[in-house]
């Protein structure tokens, strides 16, 4: 294929998916002229541009719709039900030619005719007057009225035709622009109907031509070479730590490493978007097969992930929309009977969460009977009666993820097989990720996914077991602890032979590491030891991995492992650290399965439980609580690396702003409280930096004392439905929650004009 008509694909697929996004939304704003411009301007390009590549049949295609859209944008008509459904069929005929051009090199001998004539009928003159809009202050059209919709109401149900010529209706008067337009109904397809509510208005679509394509083969190149590069530079900053005349340049190396692994980062991210578009033409397609009525909410589609990881979760979204269309929502006399409102709601967000991407798929259609799992279960032989009345509810939902495993009635060509959760769980977790299932009987399902920003580079904290080095992810990682040896008896109490750590008046399931690792049953009688207790919450089982000692944080490349050491099943990945040595990457997820550690009693009741005035449940995050020029101040836990105390002449000033050097790092450090200004008489003087993650960097913040750690509550403003931000409430008292995000950078276009003398004098 020559490279011409290579770029020509590429732009014709790019026009046709920003034109599946603006049809969805036409149909609630059918007079957007913004909206009908866009649509016009895909197929007029594609049209355009086939007639120098000879490409006869896509261009008669082509033009038979812009003819279509030209009657739309001019006025002429109105974008009904009817002429909706015509375009995404003029959509899939366009994408399909593109396709056998791809594939073929030729349009092949396919026949249009058929479309081509809905085109036409379409913008016949019947219906071209009966759609036709009419301005304010003229007199409606003297026929039968006509029911009508507003783009803010759901549509009702019409029974189809018995003639198959589609149904005109007048339209009705055009509202002042304060109120939405309403929309004439043509009768559908099928006794069905959707609306999709936008997340937010959409400014343009021409953000193609602002862009610049590049290879996924180059930007993989890319990152692996920016891997490399990372693995050397933390070689480099532990070979010169000892050697002054080179810190400078270590320094530099360091710094320069970061933003050249942000920048490609940057360049492999694209916004959710990309995926949650392709879903309100599923989900109204599905409505009419199925006659379901869903309104379609869509949260947080400008959250960025990973290219790889954007196309690893394309099925398994589809496969958990299907899901709640055809098991999950109700058909609307279903959910009348029940006292529902007959239209159901299906809502997708995607939100960053630390390291992790979250998307949630929520329904409130019928739920998922426990009983109905386990009795299903019971019968296949998948668990014992016995353990099934002891497992808990969350963990009853995981049989849905088994290969085969469904409690429909009956199979349908939607799903019903038992394959699309097996789907699900597999193509997730092949990409790091972990799949977590919310739902109760009448209320709805609630499917969450945790995906990794990335898969290349990741934070993780270095663990010592057996003599060897362990990579701890540190999106896992709640917290940790340190035991002294004559206390290893007494605090870490044991019970029909599990040991358990009572952490903050909470029993703590513990997995030792060492023992896991050499499959060793040393009895509870051991010689007490030094331990660290890494506090771990993986897929709602939170427990203590107990490991001998501690490293530094690293950033590391992930690397996949062979054949072997996968069938072990507690690794994710192997890396190489900055001393040279090979570490093994912990999936605390396999763990806690392997050890059998159950669901937190604490996220079941969380999940059981609905707070808040706005009716969502009430987050209890755990928060570190500190002193900052005599007021207390809080820290979330999650973002909180480790804890140093050192003298305050450690501390220097780049300019105006304090550095720490710090493990071979420039360190930011926040003193808002003015706790560094107070001990700069005292050079001696003891200070504490609580070291935290903001985003892909680190930052200090100088505190006066680390008071405790605590679980937080959201608080509400006086009359208001939204939540207090910057604010929580710990021990009934009130504590303001620091901004890590108001820590100045230290980037290198800061550093690169006359600072390097000071950093220089400060490194060494």
């Amino acid at each position: 294929m020559d490279e011409l008509t290579r770029e020509f694909l590429i732009e014709s697929q790019d026009g046709l998916d920003r034109m599946e996004r603006c049809l969805t939304d036409l149909e609630q704003r059918p007079q957007d002229t913004a909206l009908l411009a866009e649509i016009f301007r895909a197929v007029h390009t594609i049209k355009g541009t086939t007639g120098f590549l000879g490409f006869k049949r896509l261009e008669m295609l082509a033009h038979a719709g812009e003819n279509l859209l030209g009657q739309l944008r001019d006025g002429k008509l109105l974008a009904d039900g009817a002429v909706i459904t015509g375009l995404l069929e003029l959509l899939d005929g366009l994408r399909s030619i593109l396709k056998t051009i791809e594939e073929e090199e030729s349009e092949g001998d396919g026949q249009d005719a058929e479309l081509i004539a809905r085109m036409a009928e379409l913008q016949s003159p019947a219906r071209a007057t009966a759609n036709q809009p009419v301005h304010a202050g003229d007199a409606a059209p003297q026929t039968a009225a006509a029911p009508t919709v507003s783009a803010a109401e759901p549509p009702p149900e019409i029974q189809a035709p018995s003639t198959p010529a589609p149904v005109s209706h007048p339209a009705a008067a055009v509202l002042p622009p304060a109120e939405p337009a309403p929309v004439p109904v043509s009768a559908p397809e099928a006794p069905a109907s959707v609306k999709v509510e936008p997340a937010k208005p959409r400014p343009s679509c021409s953000a193609a031509e602002s862009t610049l394509r590049v290879d996924v083969t180059l930007l993989n190149r890319m990152m692996n070479l920016v891997g490399e590069l990372v693995l050397t530079r933390n070689q480099v900053l532990q070979a010169t730590a000892a050697q002054p005349n080179l810190t400078l340049l270590s320094r530099r190396l360091d710094m320069v490493t970061a933003d050249l692994r942000e920048a490609v980062m940057k360049a492999r991210m694209q916004p959710v978007s990309h995926i949650f578009s392709k879903m309100p033409r599923m989900v109204r397609d599905l409505s009419q097969t199925l006659g379901r009525r869903v309104r379609l909410q869509m949260e947080g589609q400008e959250t960025e992930l990973d290219k790889s990881l954007l196309e690893a979760i394309k099925d398994p979204l589809t496969h958990i929309v299907r899901n709640a269309m055809d098991h999950g929502i109700e058909p609307p006399a279903v959910r009348q009977a029940a006292g529902k409102d007959p239209e159901g709601s299906l809502r997708m967000r995607a939100v960053q969460a630390g390291s992790h991407v979250l998307i949630e798929v929520s329904d409130d259609g019928a739920g998922i009977s426990v009983d109905k799992i386990r009795n299903k279960a019971i019968e296949r032989g998948l668990i014992t009666a016995a353990r099934a009345a002891t497992e808990s509810n969350r963990e009853l939902l995981q049989l849905i993820f088994v290969p085969g495993f469904s409690t429909a009635a009956s199979v349908t060509n939607v799903s019903g097989r038992g394959v699309g959760m097996d789907v699900v769980r597999t193509n997730v977790e092949r990409i790091g990720g972990k799949v977590e299932i919310d739902s109760h009987v009448g209320q709805g399902t609630t499917l969450r996914l945790r995906i990794p920003l990335t898969l290349a580079i990741i934070p993780a904290l270095i663990v010592r077991s057996i003599g060897q080095s362990f990579a701890l992810p540190q999106g896992a990682l709640s917290e940790l602890v340190h035991v002294p040896p004559q206390q290893a008896a007494s605090v870490i109490e044991w019970i029909e032979g599990a040991p358990l750590y009572r952490l903050r008046g909470k029993l703590l399931p513990l997995v030792f590491l060492d023992r896991l690792l050499t499959r060793s049953t040393e009895s509870q009688e051991d010689a007490p030891r030094d331990c660290f207790i890494a506090v771990l919450d993986a897929d709602g089982r939170r427990y203590g991995l107990v490991v001998d000692g501690l490293a530094d944080p690293e950033e590391i490349v992930v690397k996949p492992l062979s054949a072997a050491l996968k069938d072990i099943g507690i690794y994710s990945g192997a890396t190489v650290l900055g001393n040279a040595d090979l570490a093994l990457i912990i999936d605390p997820g396999a763990i806690a399965i392997k050890s059998r550690v159950g669901m937190s009693a604490v996220e079941e009741a969380a999940d059981a439980a609905a707070g808040g005035q706005d009716g969502a449940p009430v987050r209890a995050l755990d928060y570190l609580l500190v002193e900052v020029a005599g007021r207390r101040a809080a820290v979330p836990l999650a973002d909180v690396l480790r804890i140093e105390q050192l003298p305050v002449s450690r501390v220097e000033y780049l300019g105006y702003r304090p550095v720490l050097n710090f493990d071979g790092q420039l360190l930011p450090v926040e003193d808002a409280g003015g706790v560094l200004a107070a001990g700069q008489d005292k050079p001696e003087a003891q200070i504490v930096v609580v070291i935290c993650r903001e985003g892909n960097r680190q930052v200090g913040i100088a505190v006066s004392h680390v008071l405790d750690v605590a679980a937080g509550s959201d608080l509400f403003e006086a009359g208001a439905r939204q939540r207090a931000s910057g604010v929580t409430l710990l021990g009934n008292r009130l504590a303001g929650v620091i901004d890590l995000g108001g820590v100045p950078r230290l980037s290198t276009e800061q550093t690169a004009h006359g600072e390097w003398d000071q950093i220089a004098e400060i490194v060494q």
